[in-house]
């Protein structure tokens, strides 16, 4: 009986581990919990580009999220604490010299791999959600905001906001709590 009851606890920890892990790994929009200026869609982390020209070599920009599954949004925020870009296979990356982060730091895509100064793993990709939202360059007190103003993109119905890295405790709650969603 004992084994039985063992057994069946093992079974049910493991549906719930598989459930729960096979969930946190599905692609997802990271997206502004404040709508902004944007009441129906809000504001997701972007690639710079268009379909068939992505520019995963510039800096990453707020968009008002797309709908469907646009690959140049889903991101998995993953067991390393990286923000991992699936369709660019590269990881959300702070922009400094060296061990230096400077508020206002751009945010860009980098092999998530890539060590060396400017794109050490533990210092410049990994981020972690606080209790109150806000998304934190690990042990920084910077955290991802995205800029007061907004501005229209190619398409008169789209538009757009700097994404950078500023103080958390100085950061406006409006513009910096994230939360990750199914598209």
């Amino acid at each position: 009986m004992i084994n039985k009851a063992i057994s069946c606890a093992s079974t049910a920890v493991f549906l719930v581990f598989s459930w729960t892990h096979s969930y946190a790994d599905e692609p997802k929009y990271l997206q502004l919990v404040d709508k902004l200026d944007r009441p129906n869609d809000g504001y997701c982390f972007d690639v710079q580009g268009v379909r068939g020209n992505f520019r995963a070599d510039k800096p990453l920009v707020a968009h008002n999220c797309k709908p469907g599954a646009a690959p140049d949004g889903l991101v998995e925020h993953n067991a390393d604490s990286m923000l991992f870009f699936t369709a660019f296979d590269r990881c959300v990356t702070a922009m400094g010299t060296g061990s230096t982060l400077l508020p206002r730091t751009s945010l860009m895509l980098k092999p998530c791999e890539e060590r060396g100064v400017f794109a050490s793993p533990s210092m410049h990709k990994k981020f972690t959600f606080k209790q109150n939202k806000q998304l934190e360059l690990s042990g920084s007190n910077l955290c991802i905001v995205v800029g007061d103003k907004s501005a229209q993109t190619l398409s008169s119905r789209d538009r757009w906001r700097a994404l950078y890295l500023d103080y958390c405790d100085k950061s406006p709650l409006e513009r910096s709590q994230w939360q990750l969603v199914s598209p």
